[in-house]
């Protein structure tokens, strides 16, 4: 049984939530998100603060890990309208309001996704295996695997660099149940993210013709260049016309990121 919590550490949690509510508040209205900032929007003092967060960079770190939670939340929510014998249809959804939010909000999206981190930063490293919405989209790709069977590599065929990477992964996937022999699927993973991270980034920013941009067509059409490779080719009319839909509804407003 699970002991109770204190009147101190609730209280102690509370305090996080409203750094975070304030420090997203922040975001949105386009302020600088610092220590001070997020203080004053607070009502405390600076070095009050530091009992919580010692510095920027935790600030960001946990601001970062709680937006993406809740954002994540939302795209499930919207993906779940969906059977979850149907995980390609729940994966398409999702991918379609990961693409919505970073649009809607790109100053979260920043914070979230490019937050660099060094090479000796292994603590900051391991708390990004656990993010949320990188274990969440890891997940539907197995729920799709297990589903369809798609094929994956085989250790002995990938790059060494490769395979050291997929058998001591650093990424946020839950892999224990994954036998090391059949780890080459998360080849498949990071391959899948970077393709959806790196549409969704160059669309994010601006960096990419506002013509298309507006019409979804570059990301729409990186979705379907992965239909084939996990074994969903079958399902391409349903699933492209699911992106369609969620689509036409973000442009009509009805489809936001939350």
């Amino acid at each position: 049984m699970r002991a109770p919590v204190s009147r101190r550490e609730r209280q102690r949690e509370a305090t996080y939530d409203e750094i975070v509510a304030a420090s997203a508040a922040l975001l949105d209205e386009g302020e600088d998100l610092s220590l001070r900032a997020v203080a004053a929007r607070m009502g405390m003092t600076a070095p009050a603060l530091y009992r919580y967060v010692a510095n920027y960079q935790q600030l960001v770190d946990l601001v970062a890990f709680e937006l993406d939670r809740a954002a994540t939340a939302r795209w499930a929510e919207a993906a779940e309208r969906f059977d979850e014998s149907d995980p390609a249809a729940r994966l398409v959804v999702a991918c379609t309001r990961f693409r919505q939010w970073a649009l809607e909000r790109p100053r979260e999206f920043q914070l979230v996704f490019a937050n660099p981190v060094a090479e000796h930063e292994t603590e900051r490293r391991e708390l990004l295996t656990v993010s949320t919405s990188g274990c969440y989209f890891t997940d539907l790709l197995w729920a799709v695997q297990e589903r369809y069977r798609f094929p994956y590599p085989r250790l002995d065929d990938l790059d060494e660099t490769v395979r050291e990477a997929v058998l001591e992964p650093l990424i946020p996937a839950r892999t224990e149940h994954i036998a090391p022999e059949e780890r080459g699927i998360l080849w498949i993973y990071m391959r899948s993210w970077s393709a959806l991270y790196g549409v969704v980034t160059l669309e994010s920013t601006g960096h990419c013709d506002p013509r298309v941009l507006a019409s979804g067509q570059l990301f729409r059409a990186t979705i379907a260049d992965w239909i084939g490779p996990l074994g969903l080719e079958a399902e391409r009319s349903r699933l492209l016309a699911i992106v369609d839909d969620e689509l036409a509804a973000a442009r009509s407003g009805a489809g936001t990121a939350g």
